[in-house]
């Protein structure tokens, strides 16, 4: 097996009255795991660029992005795949409502949910630290080490 370049992402860390928003990106539910919305860089965008484009395209929201707070790997040793998210603190722009008509144009995501700190704490999600870097301390920045994927 040869292995690849890691591939870079950007995700969301974005609250909204004391509640994260999360994604389910498994078209037709093919898992119940949810992640903060985000995904791969383009090149020749930056960083910031990047994650609000993807916020609109799985969300349809408009988002302002803050600091960086997490950088978290994860990797499929059967197939090589490596993967590289760093996330961000977010705020939406205007609305926090998620029209549920909302279609993103790869339909992916099948599932928006606004979620407390107790509610993420009883569903599946990744990565693990995901509850300590939006509920925590706001001005922590955590790296989470590579873990095997998981669905």
């Amino acid at each position: 097996m040869r292995l690849k370049s890691p591939r870079v992402a950007v995700r969301a860390i974005l609250k909204h009255q004391g509640r994260l928003l999360l994604v389910n990106a498994y078209p037709d539910g093919q898992s119940a795991l949810m992640c903060a919305p985000g995904g791969g860089v383009e090149t020749g965008a930056s960083l910031p660029d990047n994650l609000r484009r993807e916020v609109f395209e799985e969300t349809g929201l408009h988002i302002t992005v803050g600091a960086p707070c997490l950088v978290n790997e994860f990797h499929d040793p059967a197939s090589g795949f490596h993967q590289v998210d760093i996330y961000f603190h977010c705020v939406v722009d205007g609305s926090a409502q998620v029209d549920p008509e909302w279609k993103d144009k790869e339909s992916i995501v099948s599932e928006w949910r606004w979620v407390t700190a107790a509610e993420l704490g009883n569903m599946r999600h990744k990565p693990d630290s995901l509850r300590a870097v939006a509920f925590g301390d706001a001005g922590a920045v955590m790296y989470d080490p590579l873990e095997e994927i998981v669905r």
